[in-house]
């Protein structure tokens, strides 16, 4: 019994040291399921003859949409006074793509390069932690003989949990 009883406290003893060590090695720690999110934008123009700009973009700076954001009610109806002075960002990357158009026409190489630069983005965003969440495309292209305009929309919704 005196063996069984010993055993038992050593036993428990021992637990009570390893969650001790795990604490202070930081393994006990509970991860966060609290979730930031980022968006790269890339804007790749299809207007003919080369006339059009592309970019990738992303904001370096955060927004809180609660600043921007009014709720209406049957009640209260009245409109968001946001200005869109305070709503615009300044600071932002921008790395510049080609068109998808030249003189020539389609031009594939410019795609392809194109390619290469997102790509190039992506994988940064992953070593830094990030994980690719969505893909999102749109496009706006020629409506007619008097619509010159067009662009390719795509947008990256990254998430990562914070720390």
């Amino acid at each position: 019994m005196k063996k069984n009883l010993l055993l038992a406290v050593a036993i428990i003893v021992g637990f009570i040291s390893f969650s001790f060590i795990n604490k202070e090695n930081g393994k006990d720690e509970k991860p966060t399921n609290q979730v930031e999110y980022k968006v790269i934008t890339s804007v790749e123009s299809i207007v003919p003859n080369g006339l059009g700009r592309s970019r990738l973009i992303s904001s370096s700076v955060d927004r809180d949409y609660s600043e921007f954001t009014s709720e209406q009610t049957e009640d209260d109806n009245t409109r968001n006074k946001s200005k869109r002075k305070d709503i615009r960002v300044k600071d932002f990357e921008e790395t510049k793509l080609l068109n998808f158009y030249n003189l020539g026409g389609i031009r594939f190489q410019n795609i392809v390069a194109n390619d290469a630069l997102v790509a190039s983005k992506l994988t940064a965003m992953g070593d830094e932690g990030w994980e690719l969440a969505f893909v999102v495309s749109s496009s706006e292209s020629d409506a007619g003989t008097n619509d010159g305009q067009g662009i390719f929309v795509t947008r990256y919704i990254f998430k990562r949990h914070v720390q």
